[in-house]
């Protein structure tokens, strides 16, 4: 009877050790809705297939309908590896084992992308100035709170540099991806919104006429380009696979067909990609934390010493942050 359970047992753990191999060759790839969940599945499946083909990986796109879901999944096991925009990254290496390994890269080389605020072409509204009125007059669309392009830069540079509400300066603030504020901008259902240099490229490319119904109005600092996030528990021998397969893709050390590659990156407004690690997040890291300072200071409700306190608290941490990307 003993040797038959421990046979049972023998059994039982070589099914579970077994199992667990085979959900090591499983990744899950969280992709950001900036985007339909149709677009964004047409723009990186070829991407997703080649990886599969190269690694030897099996690897299923993972979609949520807002970043949280995407960092959520990355937290708690169910996405190994996501695109991710720069504060979204933030979150995920914070508080979901993630780390940056690799950057995208704009496909015509430019070393970041660009925040911007739109309004519809014939829209009186010429300026920021103009647009923050703020007598609750106009709709306003931001983006996603996890996003830094269309959340946390303009709440930085527009907003917060000038200890604005969005909510008390606007009728209405929506938040929304990208490609939603776009087209609620072409067709005038809001004022006007949030958006990034990337995005509209591509509503300039597949929907041509709701880009023409659309005119920038402010441009940000330059932002770092979207990082590729993995777990950090990933065995070592996938991400050695994973690594050389981004880094080699669409370049002349890969083993595929180079062309057909940079054809599937510019699918994405993308060229190949590059090696990058968490320090990418400094500045976003910067941006954030001034955020949180101008709410400090803004807040009446908060006793001096305590507000004294927390500022203090602050600076120093946005001092040593400026200070690690000084130092590169």
């Amino acid at each position: 009877m003993n040797a038959i359970l421990k046979s049972v047992a023998a059994m039982s753990l070589a099914c579970l050790m077994s199992t667990t191999a085979m959900a090591a060759d499983v990744i899950n790839f969280g992709i950001i809705s900036t985007e339909s969940q149709q677009n964004l599945k047409t723009q990186w499946e070829p991407l997703l297939k080649a990886m599969t083909e190269k690694t030897g990986l099996e690897v299923k796109p993972f979609f949520a309908s807002d970043y949280a879901g995407i960092i959520e999944g990355m937290r708690f096991g169910k996405v190994q590896m996501a695109w991710y925009g720069n504060k979204s990254a933030m979150e995920a290496v914070d508080r979901a084992d993630g780390e940056v390994f690799v950057q995208s890269v704009p496909v015509g080389g430019e070393p970041g992308y660009w925040s911007v605020i739109i309004v519809p072409k014939d829209s009186p509204i010429q300026t920021v100035d103009e647009l923050l009125k703020c007598d609750q007059s106009l709709n306003f669309g931001l983006g996603d709170p996890n996003s830094t392009s269309g959340y946390l830069v303009p709440m930085t540079f527009v907003f917060g540099a000038k200890s604005i509400d969005p909510k008390s300066c606007f009728k209405n603030v929506t938040n929304a991806n990208h490609e939603t504020n776009a087209m609620a901008v072409a067709n005038k259902q809001v004022d006007a919104a949030a958006n990034n240099t990337e995005n509209m490229a591509l509503i300039k490319q597949n929907q041509p006429k709701a880009f023409e119904n659309i005119r920038e109005i402010w441009r940000s600092p330059l932002i770092p380009s979207d990082p590729i996030v993995w777990r950090k528990d990933l065995s070592e021998g996938d991400k050695e696979k994973i690594r050389d397969f981004f880094l080699t893709y669409g370049t002349e050390r890969s083993t595929g067909n180079v062309a057909e590659e940079k054809a599937v990156l510019a699918g994405l407004k993308w060229a190949p990609f590059r090696a990058s690690t968490d320090k990418q997040l400094l500045p976003i890291r910067v941006m954030e934390i001034s955020k949180s300072i101008s709410k400090v200071q803004a807040d009446a409700s908060m006793a001096e010493d305590a507000k004294k306190a927390k500022l203090d608290e602050l600076n120093a941490q946005k001092a040593k942050y400026e200070a690690e990307l000084a130092a590169g």
